[in-house]
């Protein structure tokens, strides 16, 4: 039998560069309030959320996918021809396809990527960050544009109390490449489908489009059945995380949690027992949640602010619809 010959990648990979884009439209707390009859201060209790960023009708999703990519392409110094695959994690595409990943490589102007959409909710960025890490490893490509982009502003009914303040628009971007020394830790990831109901649409498109009104499937949770999955279960994936990079939490630089609330931040930093010393993300107080792409936006942000260096460990832990989930360690570009 003739042998199969196989691809043979980098010892290892690493990010190169972050890059992000935040919509225009500044929306504070006033403007979200009338139509859940709410107040300023409930909403910043209940999230931590002071305002978030909506897109504008000339933001799409696909030009805020692609700036970026942009950003993270030139602070990498890796030209847009040497990206062999572009990964979007998104819920916010709404047309079924083509994938968004291949208008995106097309207008960066790769050559011939190969490129391709993955529906992780809340979870795609750092589920995204795992393949293309495996990709660059295995052989299969050596640089990997990994995208999370929502434009979620579309999605939310502004009269559901239970989500009407919560999700916001943006896009973050990594390109993960070949490295001599570990720079992406394995990945814990999973999911509990038997709790989907917990995060969704609302209803499904064939009941949508059976309707003589025309409506958007709105996105629903349970937010208190959320916050306490989340906040003791993915402090175990994390410690997790940790373990299987070999390293304990005093050897974190960062802690850059998916964007959901920051109650449910602040619980799982106690559960996991971060020293003081841990930087940890809030991004969410004036960018909201924006599900796939809050992890790479908190990162930049972070990195933005002088709060995370060139250098610096970072855990990174996403969570969302499905129940899916994913955490790995990283270093940071």
């Amino acid at each position: 039998m003739t042998a199969i010959q196989a691809s043979t990648g980098a010892p290892h990979a690493r990010i190169l560069g972050i890059g992000a884009y935040r919509p225009s439209r500044v929306v504070p707390n006033s403007e979200v309030i009338e139509g859940i009859d709410s107040t300023d201060e409930w909403i910043r209790q209940r999230s931590g959320i002071e305002e978030r960023r909506w897109a504008t009708d000339e933001e799409t999703l696909r030009m805020m996918t692609v700036a970026a990519c942009r950003q993270a392409l030139e602070r990498s110094g890796v030209e847009a021809a040497q990206v062999d695959v572009v990964v979007v994690a998104t819920v916010s595409h709404l047309m079924q396809t083509p994938a968004l990943a291949t208008l995106v490589a097309h207008d960066l102007g790769t050559d011939h990527a190969a490129a391709f959409d993955i529906s992780a909710a809340c979870a795609g960025f750092c589920h995204a960050m795992s393949l293309a890490a495996d990709m660059v490893r295995g052989g299969s490509a050596r640089h990997v544009l990994v995208v999370g982009a929502e434009r979620l502003s579309e999605q939310t009914d502004p009269t559901d109390r239970g989500t009407a303040f919560i999700f916001a628009d943006g896009a973050g971007a990594a390109v993960v490449g070949p490295s001599e020394e570990p720079g992406i830790g394995p990945v814990v990831w999973g999911s509990d489908g038997e709790q989907y109901d917990l995060i969704r649409s609302r209803e499904d498109w064939r009941d949508v489009l059976a309707s003589d009104e025309p409506r958007m499937p709105y996105l629903v949770m349970q937010g208190n059945s959320v916050f306490r999955w989340a906040s003791f279960q993915m402090a175990k994936t994390g410690l997790e995380a940790l373990d299987r990079a070999g390293l304990g939490v005093e050897d974190l630089d960062c802690f850059v949690p998916h964007q959901a609330n920051n109650r449910i931040t602040d619980t799982m930093a106690r559960a996991m027992k971060l020293p003081d010393t841990v930087a940890i993300a809030r991004d969410i107080v004036h960018q909201g949640n924006t599900s796939a792409a809050s992890v790479p936006l908190a990162l930049d942000r972070m990195i933005a602010d002088g709060e995370a260096r060139s250098g610096d460990t970072a855990l990174l832990i996403a969570f969302g619809a499905g129940l899916a989930y994913a955490a790995q360690v990283v270093v940071l570009p």
